[in-house]
């Protein structure tokens, strides 16, 4: 398979041949213990690595209730990145099972164990056994910004509306 690609250019006049970016950036584990498994891309689409549960005995969360899952991992992410861990669609539609913080952020200069916090948001109790997927994490590049203060911001036709007001 060819690792070049066609691309349009502006206005669709012209072709150009492009390389494709397919350069992976070296992530460091310490495998610690409880860890059941390793961070893995369940098919090659896969954006996110699925995280599992680093627990010897099952975990109980009742409704409503909030629980931080160890995964048995410490990650030494690379100059410039973050992981993002998100939850798992199909624990949140089947199960009601999601991430307190929605989206949590692992800085670069952390290294601690990874654990996940987890919240049950329906109405029955669900069970986390040990190695089960529990969510997904991202590495994605940081771009750090500089600040300038300024009298007023530019205006655009949206202005401050917000929560909903571009319609439904």
């Amino acid at each position: 398979m060819s690792n070049h690609y066609w691309k349009l250019t502006h206005f669709g006049i012209g072709l150009t041949k492009e390389k494709k970016m397919h350069s992976k950036i070296r992530l460091k584990i310490e495998k610690l213990a409880n860890n059941k498994k390793l961070p893995y891309y369940a098919t090659e689409g896969s954006a996110g690595m699925d995280l599992t549960a680093g627990i010897e005995d099952s975990i109980r969360i009742k409704p409503f209730e909030r629980k931080l899952i160890p995964t048995g991992i410490v990650i030494e992410l690379p100059k410039g990145y973050e992981a993002q861990v998100r939850p798992r669609s199909g624990l949140s539609i089947k199960h009601g099972i999601t991430l307190v913080n929605c989206v949590g952020t692992i800085d670069e200069d952390y290294r601690g164990e990874v654990c996940v916090p987890v919240i049950n948001l329906s109405d029955t109790p669900y069970e986390i056994r040990p190695g089960e997927r529990i969510a997904q994490m991202i590495v994605s590049p940081v771009q750090k910004v500089e600040i300038e203060v300024v009298e007023k911001v530019g205006t655009t036709a949206r202005a401050a509306g917000g929560f909903g007001s571009t319609g439904k």
